[in-house]
């Protein structure tokens, strides 16, 4: 299969954080993706842009904080990542980028 440019607007980013590296050391990769991305749409993005193959997906939405910046009042973006575990015997180095 080669990439579809929907692809790239599935998968946003990695996430590197702390708990997202202990997710690492039992096959999983953290992504944030698209609000609206369903869990086999994210699960044939990974497996096609970074060939490897996907057992399971799980996501989670985090809604957005009411912050103020300089006394005025706004809102952050609602997230959604998604924790994808990989088959064993595959890898995704989050370090590199998407190819």
């Amino acid at each position: 299969m080669s990439a579809k440019p929907e692809h790239y607007d599935v998968i946003r980013k990695p996430i590197v954080t702390e708990k997202s590296t202990m997710a690492s050391e039992h096959g999983a990769v953290v992504f944030e993706v698209a609000i609206d991305a369903a869990k086999p749409v994210i699960k044939e993005a990974v497996e096609t842009l970074f060939n490897v193959k996907v057992k399971a997906v799980n996501t989670t939405v985090t809604k957005g904080k009411n912050k103020r910046f300089r006394g005025i009042k706004g809102r952050r973006k609602d997230t959604k990542k998604a924790y994808v575990t990989l088959e064993e015997g595959n890898t995704i180095d989050v370090t590199t980028g998407l190819s």
